[in-house]
């Protein structure tokens, strides 16, 4: 059954946890593959034998337009798929060796996000008053 009265402090809570969240994504792993673009092509890991581009691609649409749209509260649930599935493969692939510790920026946003795909965005969000103009 869906709870249609949330309290306005939830929908504070789940706003500031999108907007830290994938600001916080943006800033330390999106914005700079976009803006060093050849230079990350040389460095990423490939663990699944793609190439750089294949594999560079899809990190930079999870780390950069899916926060985007994350933080509109766009088909939010939906946008953060992609960044658990970086994660994951980062975590568990890419770094299998890497203790809690070392990892662990890498663990909380997994935990940020994944919260966020179970909740959904709450009511302050976009998609909400374009869905309302149809209603």
């Amino acid at each position: 059954m869906k709870n249609t009265v949330a309290s306005p402090r939830i929908d504070l809570g789940l706003f500031f946890l999108r907007l830290t969240g994938c600001l916080l994504m943006l800033y330390v792993h999106g914005l700079p593959k976009v803006f060093h673009f050849n230079e990350e092509l040389t460095r990423i890991e490939d663990p699944f034998g793609f190439g750089p581009y294949m594999s560079l691609i899809p990190a930079i649409f999870a780390e950069v337009i899916c926060p985007l749209f994350i933080i509109a509260g766009v088909y939010a649930r939906l946008a953060c798929l992609p960044i658990i599935g970086v994660l994951l493969v980062a975590m568990l692939a890419v770094h299998p060796d890497w203790s809690i510790a070392e990892g662990q920026f890498g663990w909380l946003l997994l935990i940020v996000f994944t919260t966020l795909a179970l909740t959904g965005p709450g009511q302050w969000r976009l998609q909400r008053k374009a869905a309302e103009r149809f209603a």
